[in-house]
């Protein structure tokens, strides 16, 4: 049975709140780092130069493919085994793995987007002198954006609900803290 009064008690608690902003915190960094990454991997894998396409394909292929928790707690358990120097604190494994996998799913959602664009608009910037990396910036990505932002927002929502998975290598975000406070009175 579902009791308000105990949703009431811990609702604005000082616990619950800072769980709120670190799982909030989280979401954004993770965010913002994987879109960044994910568009220079989508670049990457349109590239026509083996060198730069495979290498992206492969990471695409890992990071999609495979859950995300085994991707934390590789992270987590094993890089510290294979290389005990790189023993991380639980917030940055939480922002590595979580970065690493959104870039992958960027990747994909900012080539679809790029490839959305009419083929001519790149030929016209040529046409006029503009170099790649310019008619990218100035013709092509802003009109990609309008396909990019509705998957991005869909991506941010999923990356919230996916933060509960930090709780499992011990980092104190919202779903690790409702346990916490729920499982002395079975609540949660």
């Amino acid at each position: 049975m579902f009791r308000w009064d105990i949703v009431w008690q811990f609702l604005f608690s000082p616990f619950i709140l800072q769980a709120a902003w670190t799982t909030l915190w989280i979401s954004v960094v993770a965010q913002l780092c994987g879109v960044v990454l994910g568009l220079f991997i989508a670049l990457m894998r349109m590239s026509r130069f083996p060198l730069l396409s495979g290498p992206a394909r492969a990471y695409i292929w890992f990071f999609r493919g495979s859950p995300l928790l085994v991707q934390v707690l590789l992270l987590w358990d094993g890089l510290p085994k294979l290389a005990p120097s790189l023993l991380l604190p639980d917030y940055a494994v939480v922002l590595v793995a979580f970065s690493l996998n959104e870039g992958a799913y960027m990747a994909e959602i900012v080539r679809a987007g790029i490839t959305s664009v009419d083929p001519g608009q790149m030929e016209a910037a040529k046409s006029l002198g503009m170099r790649f990396a310019l008619a990218m910036r100035r013709i092509v990505l802003p009109q990609a954006a309008r396909v990019i932002v509705p998957p991005l927002g869909n991506e941010f929502n999923n990356m919230l609900k996916t933060t509960s998975i930090a709780s499992v290598i011990g980092l104190q975000e919202l779903t690790g803290i409702a346990q916490i406070f729920g499982s002395p009175t079975f609540t949660i």
